[in-house]
């Protein structure tokens, strides 16, 4: 096992890895911009190193900081966290070229899985279902485009090989409007991702988001660990998850969770992963890969007693998978609400120093998170504060604890998105489960049309 790793992020998950490596006694080494100098993972570390200013494309994304950091305190891997450059591949490569271990997988799987395209295609290889759209990326030819869709059905969407995060997307529903939204959506890849290859998919009208957590060694050993709702989004970004889905057919889990370990063992994946579907019709569609730990790993933890970071520590170590599949065994409910510094309504981000802070407890409550009273949020990097994480016998139990939590949870100097979560906690079709990806963006239309 590694004596000593560096953390290439910030915040709740740089503070989360800190806590997996203390455990199982490994020192840390905290990289910092110059507006997380007083962060407290940074004073909980080991050893701590300014990489840069506070810019992210100056610091977390600077590479050769990075690098020189572990270098001059002898580190021995580096855990990128998600964000930043968690599925960059040229940061795994460095990494490696540079002597240190990479905490997640090779190179050349980032690359494979990055591309939402070429992943299309090793999904199809490997028997896992993909949402019907074009064969690779679109062509030139006008005609062969509108041929496709025709073929596909409207409407369709159209998607930025390299892109992620809900950038470089366009939903089209008539022919007419077809080629003039390929052409943005080209123009908008190249710019935000350099890539201007796009792709086309069947838009599904009313589905699921569901994802499916694996993990696989470099032994040839992969398991997954049940499945994750995350359909509560807003513009693509996620703001509830909750393990297991509701309502969702466990034969129907264990059959889709099964092809994803065996993509997994073909494309010899390695260290933890996520397999994002969209699910509508009793149908599972893959949509992407995510080559990184998620931020809404907890809720799986709760649920399976398996702790994701360490493993992913172990599995870079080299060792083999501490459980094999059978061992997995899911146990009662788990919800995270994504604790955001904003406005709950208009969300507009709100950094600024917290002046009173006063985190929940109580059965089954989790808090991830980096922040304390007078702790500084900074208003350069993304504004997730934290999550709360409720585990219940049953899913009734997990939002009845979630509702003590919320109102027990005192933010005050900034804003925060609290007030949201306790009105989705007591929303009729959230308690049912079971809510599409569109239902809080036609909630919020809903309630600023009434205003």
């Amino acid at each position: 096992m590694f004596e000593k790793i560096l953390i290439a992020n910030r915040g709740e998950i740089a503070l989360r890895i800190q806590r997996a490596c203390r455990e199982m006694g490994i020192k840390t080494v905290a990289v910092h911009s110059e507006a997380d100098a007083e962060a407290k993972y940074v004073k909980l570390a080991d050893e701590s190193v300014c990489i840069g200013p506070p810019q992210s494309a100056l610091s977390y994304l600077n590479i050769p900081a990075i690098i020189s950091a572990a270098e001059v305190t002898d580190s021995e891997a580096i855990h990128p966290g998600y964000g930043f450059l968690s599925e960059n591949a040229d940061f795994a490569e460095r990494v490696e070229q540079s002597g240190f271990v990479f905490i997640g997988p090779r190179p050349e799987t980032i690359r494979l899985m990055g591309d939402k395209v070429s992943a299309k295609d090793a999904m199809k290889a490997s028997g896992v279902p993909c949402v019907p759209g074009s064969v690779g990326s679109l062509p030139d030819d006008q005609d062969e485009i509108i041929r496709i869709a025709k073929s596909v059905g409207y409407p369709v969407i159209i998607k930025a090989a390299g892109g992620g995060g809900g950038r470089g997307m366009r939903v089209v529903h008539t022919e007419a409007a077809l080629l003039n939204a390929v052409s943005m959506t080209k123009n908008e890849a190249q710019t935000a991702f350099g890539n201007p290859m796009v792709y086309m998919e069947k838009f599904l009208e009313n589905p699921r988001h569901i994802e499916i957590q694996v993990l696989a060694d470099e032994h040839g050993n992969a398991a997954f660990l049940g499945e994750r709702d995350c359909s509560m989004q807003r513009r693509h970004q996620k703001i509830i998850e909750e393990a297991p889905a509701p309502g969702l057919d466990p034969k129907l889990r264990d059959k889709i969770g099964e092809r994803c370990a065996e993509a997994c063992r073909k494309i010899g994946y390695r260290g933890a992963g996520t397999f994002e579907f969209l699910y509508e019709n009793g149908e599972f569609f893959f949509i992407e890969m995510n080559t990184r730990v998620q931020v809404e790993h907890p809720v799986t933890e709760m649920i399976t007693g398996i702790d994701i970071v360490q493993e992913q520590l172990r599995i870079a170590a080299g060792e083999k998978l501490s459980f094999r599949q059978k061992d997995v065994k899911l146990h009662g409910h788990a919800i995270e609400c994504r604790l955001n510094a904003e406005d709950p309504y208009t969300f507009v981000p709100s950094p600024g120093r917290i002046t009173v802070y006063h985190v929940p407890g109580g059965p089954g409550i989790r808090v991830d998170s980096h922040v304390y009273q007078n702790y500084v949020v900074p208003q350069y990097y993304d504004s997730m504060i934290g999550k709360l994480i409720a585990y219940g016998a049953t899913r009734e139990q997990a939002i009845a604890r979630m509702k003590t939590a919320l109102s027990e949870m005192v933010v005050e100097g900034i804003k925060t998105n609290v007030p949201l979560h306790q009105d989705l906690m007591r929303d009729a079709a959230f308690v049912q489960g079971g809510t599409s990806i569109h239902y809080l963006e036609h909630k919020l239309a809903a309630a600023k049309k009434a205003q």
